[in-house]
């Protein structure tokens, strides 16, 4: 996974390492699609949003402690550690600037 620091978007927020914007509409932009390969994240924005206590977001990525190791540096807020987890994964929670819960894992073979 590159070393890439976790690019700004229109919402004035972050994109995940090697995403970037297909797609947006509205002025102020309210909706945008972010595409890696074969990935889509599609994102709303909502003027009365509240973050919720759990996770409103899972994604998988092949090289977690790479992930991890940008999030940190980029000051990325973590909420779980990474972490071996009983189901085969290793993985970690992070928090969004909205503190949005999005859990991150990789798949580990058992």
């Amino acid at each position: 996974m590159s070393s890439s620091r976790i690019h700004a978007i229109t919402f004035g927020r972050a994109a995940p390492p090697g995403f970037r914007k297909v797609f947006g509409n509205g002025n102020p932009v309210g909706f945008m699609v972010l595409k890696k390969d074969r990935a889509e994240i599609h994102l709303s924005q909502s003027r009365d949003h509240a973050a919720m206590t759990v996770n409103v977001f899972h994604m998988f990525v092949s090289d977690i402690d790479a992930f991890h190791a940008i999030c940190e540096t980029a000051g990325v807020r973590i909420i779980k550690a990474l972490k071996d987890k009983d189901y085969g994964q290793r993985a970690f929670v992070l928090a969004d600037p909205d503190a949005n819960r999005i859990d991150v894992g990789e798949r580990r073979p058992a």
